[in-house]
């Protein structure tokens, strides 16, 4: 359930820059997901497609980009990808870790008209 306010967040930048940009119309919003988020992107879709009635946004579509899940080893610096179940650094086996990339949630643009 935590898509409608993460879709309610992003429609208020998003209906902010196309207002300073002078525009007429929404049709496509792009985003950047972080795979650690859980978001549902149908979920967030859904919301939209409520939240934009009677707005310039109405109708506009959500173009999903995953960001994998990243991190940092302590021990050795190695920055590696994360796996579902191995969170240990493929160089050193160090368990150490800052997480870098994953939990991220970005409008990367828009399109308007």
């Amino acid at each position: 359930m935590h898509e409608l306010s993460i879709t309610q967040s992003m429609l208020e930048i998003v209906l902010k820059q196309a207002e300073q940009s002078h525009a007429k119309k929404v049709t496509q919003i792009n985003l950047i997901i972080g795979e650690m988020t859980g978001i549902v992107s149908d979920s967030v879709q859904f919301y939209l497609d409520i939240l934009t009635k009677e707005t310039i946004a109405a109708g506009a579509r959500v173009s999903f980009t995953i960001a994998p899940s990243k991190a940092i080893c302590h021990n050795c610096n190695q920055v590696f990808e994360l796996k579902e179940f191995d969170w240990t650094c493929p160089r050193c086996r160090g368990n150490i870790i800052d997480v870098t990339a994953g939990k991220e949630l970005i409008v990367d643009s828009i399109e308007v008209e």
